[in-house]
């Protein structure tokens, strides 16, 4: 994992948002639809190439393919894997349940969420990895054309498939998790084997006690949580620390937020997950004032903080200054060389879904290498690098 070594380096969490024609395919891959040959494959490549372009072009350091090839971050692995089948209503947020208005109106705006929602019916096992081997393809090649020194590609924890997938197979959560961890072992040892940087998407350790989980008490949930590191921990054997990344939230969607459980008491779970570098939501009105628990935490000497200075809900474009501010808040814990510059979440979470608009996102992302280089400037006493 690179580091801050002589200014602030930039990142984000992974998703980008997706022009419709890339979305039309998604979804009719999703769906089942017939396309003509060859469509799908080359809209994928074309649209990897695209959004690594304006990534280098804003200057993000550490780009990624901006999930491109999959209609959800949290239902991809179904056309990975075996032993998941039929089709889940969407759970509303426990803190929307109370504003019915509010969430048509939301609606409105961001559209619905039309990909298929799938439970675990049977085993899991490995169905294709040809997806993911073309995944890494596209982002390899197109690392190589702009001339990138190190990419991430994202990959689901098994925690958050089990948040989106419920269990309707195994005896019990906890073998529902570790079935999942066998698994998910193999994609994470092709990504790291391929040169790349792996991060693990884990909402499962913070939004899902709203959503996906909001039926458990909080202890249930913290002891749950502890068991989804335990296997997350287990998938990583063999990877070093410092080759992978994992990224905690909320919930990337305007809402009240309510009901989001403190950091300060999923904290002792966060450090003891085995990835280096820890990406979590620093900009948004709900947790911004939580950097003060990070100040107050014990945090391991190998641990990388990748805090949010953006708002990945909101088209407003962050002032430099801003962004410089939060990083400088993070700098002042762990050190400036322990700091990378990340957003809260995704822009594009999922295809078609969403306000995020694609040439404002890029303005906030201009805006976040503009920041890094004010708080260089600042922290190394010099102009970055």
């Amino acid at each position: 994992m690179r580091l801050s070594t002589d200014r602030i380096i930039t990142t984000h969490v992974g998703s980008l948002p997706r022009p419709q024609s890339l979305v039309d395919v998604l979804l009719k891959k999703d769906h089942g639809e017939a396309m003509e040959p060859g469509v799908y494959e080359s809209t994928i490549a074309h649209a990897v190439d695209e959004v690594m372009r304006r990534q280098t072009e804003v200057g993000i350091d550490i780009p990624s393919d901006g999930e491109a090839s999959k209609v959800s971050y949290s239902t991809y692995m179904m056309d990975r894997l075996n032993g998941f089948g039929g089709n889940n209503e969407r759970r509303s947020p426990k803190d929307m349940a109370a504003h019915p208005e509010f969430r048509a109106k939301i609606a409105r705006m961001t559209g619905t969420q039309e990909f298929r929602r799938a439970s675990c019916i049977g085993p899991i096992t490995v169905k294709d990895w040809s997806s993911l081997k073309t995944d890494i393809a596209n982002l390899t090649a197109s690392a190589k054309k702009y001339g990138v020194a190190e990419a991430f590609m994202n990959s689901a924890s098994p925690g958050l498939v089990t948040a989106f997938q419920p269990n309707a197979y195994y005896k019990t959560h906890e073998e529902y998790v570790w079935a999942l961890a066998e698994v998910m072992k193999q994609e994470y040892a092709l990504i790291i084997d391929a040169g790349l940087l792996l991060q693990l998407d884990c909402p499962d350790l913070a939004m899902a006690a709203h959503i996906g989980f909001q039926d458990l008490t909080e202890a249930q949930f913290l002891k749950q949580s502890e068991i989804h590191v335990e296997a997350m921990n287990y998938a990583l054997t063999g990877i070093p620390a410092e080759k992978c990344r994992y990224h905690i939230c909320w919930g990337n969607y305007e809402g009240p937020h309510d009901f989001d459980i403190p950091v300060e008491k999923i904290m002792s779970i966060i450090l003891k997950a085995k990835p280096a570098g820890i990406l979590f939501e620093g900009a948004n009105a709900r947790h911004e004032h939580e950097w003060i628990h990070w100040r107050d935490a014990k945090i391991p000497g190998d641990k990388v903080l990748i805090p949010g200075t953006l708002d990945s809900c909101s088209n407003y474009v962050e002032h430099p200054e801003l962004v410089a501010q939060r990083i400088e808040r993070y700098a002042e814990i762990v050190g400036r060389e322990r700091v990378i510059a990340g957003t809260d979440c995704g822009f594009g979470t999922f295809a078609g879904y969403g306000k995020m608009d694609m040439d404002i996102s890029y303005k906030k992302l201009r805006s976040l290498t503009e920041g890094a280089a004010i708080a260089s400037k600042r922290l190394w006493g010099k102009a970055a690098a």
